[in-house]
């Protein structure tokens, strides 16, 4: 587990600083005025961890230029990842991935006016083959600690059996319960690694109004009928019980919610401040969702949507 770092219990999804991300995006990308009230409300509420990446358009430029002016670079912990070598025009050899994932960093850096990146993932599990590269880039002080995003069981395992591997960034959410169910998160932590929740919403499909809710992904109306019922005998909105619940899971770190508005952002870090759900509230959270089918769970599935 990395442990120089410090990595704040609810972290900040900045996709949204960079590109309209996410099913349920009504507002579109947020203006710089408006991400700047974003990472103050965040930052004063303890949220002092981000999120970006090279491949979110303008995120990474967006948010080195407000932590600049806000002067808070010196308070936050930025998460960043390469950019996918799929992204390449020809088959990547050896050296042209090298010299890739090299540009990346280093126009990453140059993004968020950063020295060396605190922690950088792969974006793409695949990327792991060039593990090598971003190790020797720790070793010149340009990233200090190295870590990858994944999706499914496999790729959890391929992580832990990757010399190097730090860190993960995994998906779970209360209808995403793979990571329990199938022990990911408990090989993760037993392996050492420092473990990040992403996509507690989601992408929207948990908070989202029910009519706006595609065709394909309508076999999900039965789950989230039944936790809007928890959520009502509870007294708590979806939103709330959806972030707390994923807080609750015992082995993660840091739980990272994407926002494109301030008021949002306050009211997720107020959510935090509650804590963990009761253990009942949980169960019934638990056993309220079956299996569901990966065309649901995994928004790389979903027609126009972001891997």
């Amino acid at each position: 587990m990395i442990q120089e770092l410090r990595f704040s219990r609810l972290i900040v999804g900045t996709a949204q600083f960079g590109l309209p991300y996410g099913i349920a995006n009504r507002t579109g990308q947020p203006d710089f005025d408006e991400v700047c009230r974003i990472l103050e409300c965040a930052v004063n509420g303890g949220a002092t961890t981000l999120d970006t990446a090279a491949a979110y358009g303008e995120s990474e430029a967006v948010l080195g230029r407000a932590l600049a002016a806000l002067g808070l670079r010196e308070r936050v912990t930025v998460v960043t990842k390469v950019l996918p070598l799929r992204h390449m025009a020809r088959p990547p050899t050896a050296k042209t991935a090298a010299r890739w994932i090299a540009d990346s960093v280093t126009a990453s850096l140059s993004r968020l006016g950063l020295d060396a990146l605190p922690l950088c993932l792969f974006h793409d599990p695949d990327d792991l083959t060039y593990i090598d590269v971003l190790l020797r880039l720790k070793e010149q002080g340009l990233v200090r600690h190295v870590g990858v995003s994944v999706i499914t069981p496999s790729q959890v395992e391929l992580a832990i059996r990757t010399p190097g591997v730090e860190a993960i960034q995994v998906p779970v959410s209360m209808l995403d319960q793979r990571p329990i169910r199938q022990g990911w998160l408990q090989l993760a932590a037993r392996a050492g690694l420092t473990i990040f929740a992403r996509s507690v919403y989601l992408q929207g499909l948990l908070l989202m109004p029910e009519a706006e809710i595609a065709t394909n992904l309508r076999a999900a109306l039965p789950v989230r009928r039944a936790l809007e019922q928890i959520c009502l005998e509870a007294g708590l909105t979806m939103a709330e019980m959806a972030l707390r619940y994923v807080m609750s899971i015992p082995g993660i770190t840091g739980v990272l919610v994407g926002v494109e508005r301030a008021e949002q952002m306050a009211a997720n870090v107020a959510f935090a401040a509650h804590g963990p759900l009761p253990p009942a509230l949980i169960g019934a959270i638990e056993q309220a969702v079956p299996d569901l089918p990966a065309e649901i769970l995994e928004p790389r599935h979903w027609p126009g949507a972001m891997r």
